[in-house]
């Protein structure tokens, strides 16, 4: 499940193989236009790579990637969706659904209970795919920055 191609909107590829990532894309994205990861080393981005499950979105046509998503999981129980971007010529075109939804259909087969996001602005986004508030936010705690 390391490489496969995931069900894509027509003229794009979704992809989990982490030889297809353009690192210096996704670097140059999150840490140049993102505002949760603005400022992000390469070398802190080359480690979170690394460390998690990435998808891919590519342009079919020309193989250029176009959107990105990290997952942090033990592939049993937890999932944690992160730094979900679409290059802005390719916004508008329903990428950022289709990926937070290449995602959830991703992680389906390990029986993970619960994944998490943080978002400020694409609540829309992710509700269209089934995510939704928490039920009970007064349970869930943060250490660090918020």
């Amino acid at each position: 499940m390391d490489n496969e191609l995931l069900p894509s909107p027509d003229g794009y590829e979704i992809s989990v193989d982490p030889a297809r990532l353009d690192r210096e894309r996704v670097h140059r994205w999150l840490s140049g236009d993102a505002y949760w990861a603005l400022g992000r080393s390469r070398e802190k981005q080359d480690a979170a790579i690394d460390g998690s499950v990435n998808l891919g979105v590519y342009d079919a046509a020309s193989g250029v990637q176009v959107a990105y998503a990290r997952v942090i999981t033990d592939r049993a129980t937890f999932a944690w969706l992160c730094d979900v971007y679409v290059d802005p010529g390719a916004r508008g075109k329903g990428l950022g659904t289709a990926l937070a939804g290449a995602v959830r259909d991703h992680l389906a087969p390990y029986g993970i209970r619960r994944i998490l996001l943080a978002t400020a602005d694409a609540h829309g986004v992710y509700e269209k795919v089934g995510f939704g508030p928490l039920d009970a936010p007064e349970k869930w705690m943060v250490h660090g920055a918020q």
